[in-house]
């Protein structure tokens, strides 16, 4: 009973996810075809950097489900949220570093990703009544 309470948010997560991922390929796939394969890693590496991060947050936000568990529920989502925010900052800091990286496609598939998520809920509006 209790997992069949998360098992919606559960979907929708992993559809969010999926659906990003989709974007980051397009994107990098259209950078490469459209200026160089340097903009397409660049792209790729860029969104991917977005997508690991959410994926390990939505993996820690429905570790836990139920009113019993209410606290670890807290915890796990908390403790979510600060990876993903690590996460992000390591991932960043390892491709500025250590890969020869174009800074335009990297950061704008990073926001291009962010922004799917920020409007996410537009796109999961459920208008059956």
């Amino acid at each position: 009973m209790v997992t069949t309470l998360a098992r919606p948010g559960r979907l929708l997560a992993k559809r969010l996810i999926m659906i990003q991922l989709s974007v980051v390929i397009f994107m990098a796939v259209g950078m490469s075809l459209a200026v160089s394969a340097s903009w397409g890693i660049s792209a790729l590496i860029g969104g991917g950097i977005f997508v690991i991060a959410n994926a390990v947050f939505a993996g820690c936000a429905f570790m836990f489900s139920g009113a019993r568990a209410a606290k670890k529920v807290a915890v796990s989502f908390y403790t979510g949220e600060v990876l993903k925010i690590l996460i992000t900052v390591v991932l960043f800091s390892v491709a500025y570093v250590y890969m020869e990286v174009e800074l335009v496609p990297l950061k704008l598939t990073y926001l291009l990703v962010l922004g799917i998520n920020i409007f996410a809920p537009v796109l999961f509006i459920n208008n059956r009544k």
